[in-house]
């Protein structure tokens, strides 16, 4: 790398560690040339852009904090100072998971500065999010004591995606439902990062913290990975399709670790508040639904039923996407102490998105 482009990336990755990251794009990328930059964004193009940007900076928020305790803090990805008992603790998932954390949070960050910038050199509004800082932070050693965007410490993570993609009869975009591969985590409010030094001990809570994060990082990944091809289906520029099928598989590429690791969480019960991980290869369970190394999308049904199965990514349904994927992530407990402001906000965003027509030039 030139020392040139060394100074923009070190430039780049010290705005982000401030307080104003979300903020990024605005006023910033006017002069970026591009091909197409010309013809402005139609109103649809600019609503999906706008909506996967602002689910970008909520991703980064929340990979952020996960990072500030268990991944690896450096130049690339500045901000906290780790917890070495809960980087141990994911480490029994993977012995790699710091790294795998800093690289997912590394992505998240690319992906919104990006959005932002190609909204804004296309004419279009770049995302700020920032006014929407207010829950509060871990009081974990290693957290930065900041303003945050999402909730990581009253999580109720759905685990449904687990049984979804080793379904060979069954789709979300048909109503299928499925069941759970952790049904506790779904019955309640759970940390998925220490939320004081006192959730260090015991060992087995420590470690059910850590196992809940590595359910819900595949949660959160799958969530993008069915998003991206769905809100595709809408664009109407060439160039705008480019972008976001560029995009999106990189999510699929973070689902596919994170379903792989999350076979790992060690099976236990905490025995502060009785959510139990269960041994997925063991009754119960067991079975193809829940073999924990079938991390293969496997073949099922698509667009109709009198077509041979296909592998596939689910869901792709285009309809009410956008709404879908926020009321999901709200579900998700990720919102929880949000204002109401931030969610008439989302929900605007949302709406527009999904009223993206692919034929209207408007």
């Amino acid at each position: 790398m030139s020392s040139e482009a060394s100074t923009r990336v070190t430039n780049r990755r010290s705005f982000l560690a401030g307080a104003g990251a979300a903020a990024l794009g605005v006023g910033m990328f006017a002069d970026v040339p591009l091909a197409s930059a010309r013809r402005r964004l139609t109103r649809g193009d600019e609503a999906i852009l706008r909506f996967v940007a602002a689910a970008e900076i909520l991703e980064t928020d929340l990979w952020q904090q996960y990072n500030e305790l268990g991944g690896i803090q450096d130049s690339e990805v500045p901000g906290g100072s780790g917890s070495p008992a809960y980087t141990a603790a994911l480490a029994n998932l993977d012995s790699d998971m710091a790294q795998y954390i800093h690289d997912n949070t590394d992505d998240e960050f690319s992906h919104f500065t990006f959005l932002n910038a190609y909204l804004e050199a296309r004419g279009g509004r770049p995302v700020d999010l920032s006014p929407f800082k207010k829950l509060p932070s871990s009081q974990a050693t290693g957290a930065q004591n900041i303003p945050r965007l999402t909730n990581l410490m009253q999580l109720t993570v759905d685990t449904s995606w687990w049984t979804r993609y080793r379904s060979d009869n069954k789709n979300p975009d048909f109503g299928d439902k499925f069941p759970q591969a952790v049904p506790d985590l779904f019955a309640g409010q759970f940390p998925a990062i220490p939320r004081t030094d006192a959730d260090l001990s015991p060992s087995d809570h420590l470690q059910a913290i850590a196992n809940t994060a590595g359910f819900h990082f595949a949660t959160i990944e799958q969530g993008g990975t069915s998003l991206y091809p769905s809100l595709a289906q809408r664009a109407h520029d060439p160039e705008v399709l480019r972008v976001l099928l560029s995009i999106g598989p990189t999510e699929t590429m973070h689902f596919q670790t994170w379903s792989d690791k999350a076979g790992n969480a060690p099976p236990l019960t905490d025995p502060t508040n009785g959510l139990t991980f269960p041994d997925l290869n063991s009754p119960p369970f067991g079975g193809e639904e829940f073999q924990t190394n079938l991390i293969m999308p496997e073949p099922t049904i698509f667009l109709s039923r009198k077509f041979p199965v296909c592998s596939i990514i689910r869901p792709t349904e285009t309809e009410g996407a956008a709404a879908g994927a926020l009321a999901f992530l709200t579900a998700d407990g990720l919102f929880r102490g949000q204002s109401r402001a931030f969610f008439r906000f989302m929900t605007r965003l949302a709406q527009e998105a999904d009223a993206a027509r692919r034929d209207h030039d408007d």
